[in-house]
């Protein structure tokens, strides 16, 4: 499937799902607490959704059975909300979650601590979210998709993390997934010319340890192979000639 270049109109029907998503994202963020189950989140985050007149994009996609990925420390990404799964004291959570409205997509993700937790993890939470924002920079019309992966390796190998490789980043627009990938971690070539309208899901994965996984049987859920701790932060960018538009941000700083 070819790269598609969004027409204005496409460009502000994906503007409008990405405010939504990240107003969702907020206000989940606000409800987060020890002894919530990974469901509670799920289903509070399907009804903001559906409140604000979208699709959650994740529900029943290619048999995924909630509507956000509720993945718990050693869990990178695909967690499956449980009534099981309880929240604690020094978790960390990552939320993926996805909107759909008026048949366009946006895809964003946020990791969150519960209550107090320990430096590592903050850390390794912050500087995850600091790596997107230096990838993003380098979604500019006249770029390469390359340099994203460059600028997400350089801002967070000095510290010794592992940065996830098999799964990446993805175009996105009217489907959820679509052409290019976009790798997190450095690439010795410099890839596709990036052009004015394409729209990309910007999603480090990073791990406290290696950047080895491995599923877990349920078919989806992706964790850390040697245990240690994972961040996830996304957003859907928008490529402009003026620079990068970063979608799904509200109330946060943008590049």
């Amino acid at each position: 499937m070819p790269v598609t270049i969004k027409s204005a109109e496409g460009i502000e029907l994906m503007r409008i799902a990405g405010q939504i998503l990240g107003r969702v994202h907020n206000e989940v963020a606000k409800e987060l607490k020890a002894g919530m189950t990974t469901y509670d989140i799920d289903r509070l985050a399907e009804e903001l959704i559906r409140s604000y007149g979208c699709i959650p994009s994740f529900l029943n996609y290619e048999g995924f059975p909630a509507s956000v990925c509720v993945s718990v420390n050693e869990e990178v990404v695909h967690g499956i909300p449980s009534k099981q799964r309880v929240l604690q004291d020094g978790d960390i959570v990552s939320l993926d979650m996805g909107v759909i409205y008026k048949g366009y997509q946006s895809d964003a993700a946020r990791t969150h601590g519960i209550g107090e937790i320990s430096d590592k993890a903050r850390l390794l939470i912050e500087r995850t979210r600091e790596s997107f924002f230096e990838g993003a920079r380098m979604a500019r019309a006249g770029g390469r998709l390359f340099d994203i992966g460059k600028a997400i390796d350089a801002s967070v190998r000095p510290y010794g993390y592992g940065i996830v490789r098999d799964l990446c980043g993805h175009g996105i627009g009217r489907k959820m997934h679509e052409e290019p990938e976009v790798p997190n971690y450095r690439i010795a070539k410099r890839g596709m010319k990036l052009r004015a309208g394409m729209t990309l899901a910007i999603e480090p994965m990073i791990n406290a340890g290696t950047y080895a996984v491995r599923w877990k049987k349920n078919g989806w859920t992706v964790v850390t192979a040697d245990g240690s701790l994972s961040a996830h932060y996304e957003n859907t960018v928008l490529v402009t000639r003026d620079g990068p538009e970063i979608l799904s941000l509200v109330e946060e700083a943008a590049v």
